[in-house]
């Protein structure tokens, strides 16, 4: 009896060493393949940020530093979420995350970059309900609710996400095998649960007047998971490297987005519009068609005044 438990004190004694070595052995791999361990990686391997800190007009506050700025704003812009489509359904459902455009908001109104504007069904209800109030006449004398007060979109802004799960527990498991014994096993025990969470965003900035998309961008964002990292070296509690697996998805999201949005305003800084000869934009193009003429090379006849000379 005093053997058999001399073996287990000495199989308990070696877990903690042998589990130690995994986890450095694992560091170092990841090391190896530029995912540092815990970072939060914005577009490139180094971006480490999120969005943050809050605006209020073209003041801000606690902004993050990542986030591209300008002089002035560019126009208005609002937000087309499509509610019907499978990304969003992962977001809200799975994720349970509210909706991107709280997110970009924020983001835009700190760049300066563009006026918001509200369009969502929200919104727009409580502003409705508002007026007809004011028509019922139960608003106090000047509350000034009326026709003409309302702010153009100029532009409309539509995001959309693209969500990864790369499973790398098969490397922690192949170098486990190579290893062998007790410090294999706790190896491929380890790399079972290492995970990069990946996440890309689109955006897409369309002219509300004519219906012309005038940029699109897209961003993305990784973070590397050692989910129960902690459990296995006895780190339990504060400092545990497990955070990933209670740390907001929507973090990963908002790295992806503050990506895109950059890529954006890039792009629109030497902005130049497209151009198409002929009769411009919708006037038929310029590809024709066997037998015809390409339509860039007709011209629509006046219309009829509607009185005839006799």
């Amino acid at each position: 009896m005093k053997k058999s438990t001399d073996k287990a004190y000495q199989q308990r004694a070696f877990s903690r060493p042998a589990m130690a070595a995994a986890a450095a052995t694992l560091l170092a791999l990841a090391g190896c393949q530029n995912m540092p361990a815990l970072d939060m990686q914005m577009g490139s391997q180094s971006a480490k940020t999120v969005a943050t800190g809050s605006a209020a007009g073209s003041a801000t506050s606690g902004e993050s530093s990542a986030l591209e700025r300008c002089d002035s704003p560019l126009g208005t812009v609002s937000l087309i979420e499509n509610v019907n489509a499978g990304w969003y359904t992962i977001l809200t459902g799975e994720y349970r995350l509210p909706p991107t455009a709280n997110l970009l908001r924020l983001l835009v109104q700190q760049s300066n970059c563009f006026v918001v504007v509200e369009r969502g069904a929200a919104g727009m209800n409580a502003m409705t309900r508002e007026r007809a109030l004011m028509q019922a006449g139960e608003m106090r004398g000047g509350s000034n609710f009326g026709r003409g007060q309302m702010v153009a979109s100029d532009y409309g802004l539509s995001p959309e996400i693209v969500f990864s799960n790369n499973d790398a527990g098969g490397l922690g498991g192949a170098i486990g095998g190579l290893v062998g014994g007790g410090r294999g096993r706790a190896i491929a025990s380890l790399g079972a649960s290492l995970q990069t969470k990946e996440a890309a965003a689109l955006l897409t900035l369309i002219d509300n007047r004519s219906g012309v998309q005038v940029a699109a961008s897209e961003g993305s964002a990784s973070k590397t998971d050692f989910a129960g990292f902690g459990e296995l070296s006895g780190l339990r509690g504060a400092g545990n490297v497990g955070g990933y697996t209670r740390t907001p998805q929507g973090k990963l999201i908002a790295a992806a987005f503050m990506d895109a949005f950059n890529q954006m305003v890039r792009s629109l800084r030497s902005y130049k519009a497209q151009t198409v000869r002929g009769q411009g934009l919708g006037g038929g193009g310029r590809l024709g068609v066997d037998g015809g003429a390409a339509p860039s090379q007709t011209s629509a006849q006046p219309a009829s005044s509607g009185r005839r000379r006799k």
